[in-house]
């Protein structure tokens, strides 16, 4: 991993990970293990959108007695990498990809698909952002199909996925270093 400037090259230079895309994870605690991880592999800018919980944000317009909640249940995970993470919140999935793609930021889905390669094939020379979708249902096929490709981890044990928050560790070591 290796950064030029602000910009984080990840593979020795290869590849740009512009972003990460969290959409529709439901809990506080995947949500915070998400940003510490991020905040540990020198991602600086995390997405959230969808059903997803966030942290209090400037200009919240939530209650506050729920913002205070769901940041302190997303804190018990992140451990302040809430505040060294840029969260950019986004009310529809489809502008901000749309909005990405135009500034030349690939969207490449975590998620298992029949035509989903190894995180280890993966090659990029384009700045990208990972997407990440829901605990149970992943992320929804229409969003796949806006996706330039989709990256897996490969599984070798009697389950069929690792929980999102470890597979986007996973997904960032193999893409980071």
């Amino acid at each position: 991993m290796v950064y030029i400037g602000s910009i984080l090259y990840c593979r020795i230079g290869l590849m740009h990970l512009d972003s990460l895309i969290i959409h529709d994870i439901r809990s506080t605690y995947n949500v915070g293990s998400i940003l510490r991880t991020c905040d540990g592999f020198g991602v600086k800018k995390v997405y959230i959108g969808g059903i997803s919980p966030y942290p209090l944000v400037p200009g919240d317009t939530r209650l506050p007695h729920i913002s205070a909640k769901l940041t302190k249940d997303i804190h018990k995970t992140a451990l302040g990498a809430e505040e060294s993470v840029e969260i950019v919140l986004y009310s529809d999935i489809f502008d901000l990809i749309n909005r990405l793609n135009k500034d030349g930021i690939v969207i490449i889905a975590l998620e298992q698909t029949p035509s989903s390669v190894p995180l280890s094939d993966l090659m990029l020379e384009a700045p990208f952002s990972l997407i990440l979708g829901s605990e149970v249902e992943g992320i929804d096929p229409v969003i796949l199909k806006l996706c330039s490709q989709s990256v897996e981890v490969p599984m070798l044990g009697k389950k069929e996925s690792f929980n999102v928050s470890v597979a986007t560790g996973i997904a960032l070591y193999a893409l980071c270093t």
